[in-house]
Parts: C-alpha cells; structure tokens; sequence
C-alpha cells in the first residue's frame, strides 16, 4: 500500500515541468505574449512592449498588423515632435541663432512625418506576402522608414552642438529621442515582416 500512496507525488512531479511549460506556452500564445515576444527583436524593447500593449485586440498575432500599429504609434510621437518644435519656432524671445537650429528641426521632422504616413501608406496597400508587388511595397516602406529614421537623427545631432541651451534644448531632445526611438522600433519590426532576400 505505501508504495502505491506514493505513486500521485511522484506522477505529479513528473509533470510539474510539463505544466509550467504549458502555462508559459499559454502565455507566449496570447496576443501580448506575441507582442513582447516580437519586441525582443527590436533596439528598445520595453518601450516597444509599452506602447504596442494596449493594441493587442488589433494586433492579435499577425506580424504585419503589428508593423502597422508600430508605425502609426511612431507617426503620433513623430507628429507631436514636430508640433512642439514648430511652437518653438515662433515663440518670442528665442534669439536668431537658437531660431535657426530649431527651424532646421522643424524642417527634419516634417520630412519624418511625411515619411512615416507615406509608408503606413504604402504597408496598408502591400498585398499579398509572397508576391512581387509585396516585395516592392515593403522595399519602399523600409526606405522610407529608415529616411524618416535619418531625419530624426539629423535633428538630434543638431542640437548637440547648437546655442541652444539649458531647458529648450533638452526638450527638444527630449521629444525627438522618444519619436526616434519609437521609430526604430518600428523599422525593426517592419523587418520582420519583409522577404528573407529583403531583411539587412
């Protein structure tokens, strides 16, 4: 009899790995376990998961709505860089010279946010994976992305060495960073997305 007693805990701690594996397969499987899975691939993942998160009944486990949702978080940051560096411009008492570095990251981040709609443009009308005009589409989403990722850099680096300084110049770069980041992540999973022949 004491043997047979024993035999449940022992059947039951065999299948303890098998359980907590299951649990975290259960997991992994939901759409915010694909989401955090999909931003381990990303520059910034915290920041990737944090934004994606509260999309993830849009998402659900399809890599390209992903890229989507990814890209339009990115156009909102983009957009909201833009607007405070353009209210920047014109408010009085900025001296001539901080004037003109921030006039340069007006024009920069302009150019971002046409970029980035352009491409949620282009991703929207992809198609199908696997055809040649996917292939296109995506060669023109990821040249644009990384554009946009240019321009926003360009902007940053600006500032390091600008009159502009204390307050305004770390809020600037405050913005951008974010708006830069966001959009690094973006490209990163727009990646995923593209053909294997297409990835860097």
């Amino acid at each position: 009899m004491e043997p047979s007693s024993r035999l449940p805990i022992f059947l039951l701690l065999l299948l303890l790995p098998l359980l907590s594996s299951a649990a975290s397969t259960s997991r992994s499987s939901t759409p915010s376990g694909f989401i955090k899975r999909s931003c381990g691939a990303t520059r910034y993942p915290s920041l990737c998961v944090h934004c994606l998160s509260a999309y993830s009944p849009t998402i659900r486990h399809n890599p390209k709505h992903l890229a989507q949702v990814a890209l339009a978080v990115s156009i909102k940051h983009a957009r909201a860089a833009h607007a405070f560096v353009t209210r920047l411009s014109r408010a009085k008492g900025v001296r001539s010279r901080e004037a003109g570095a921030v006039r340069d990251c007006v024009e920069n981040m302009s150019d971002t946010v046409d970029r980035l709609a352009r491409s949620y443009r282009e991703l929207s009308h992809s198609g199908r994976a696997g055809s040649s005009e996917f292939s296109w589409h995506m060669g023109n989403v990821q040249t644009w992305v990384s554009a946009a990722l240019t321009d926003e850099s360009t902007c940053v680096d600006g500032f390091a060495g600008s009159p502009v300084k204390g307050t305004v110049r770390n809020s600037v770069r405050a913005r951008i960073v974010y708006a830069a980041q966001v959009t690094s992540n973006a490209l990163a999973l727009i990646n995923k997305v593209a053909p294997a022949d297409m990835q860097p």
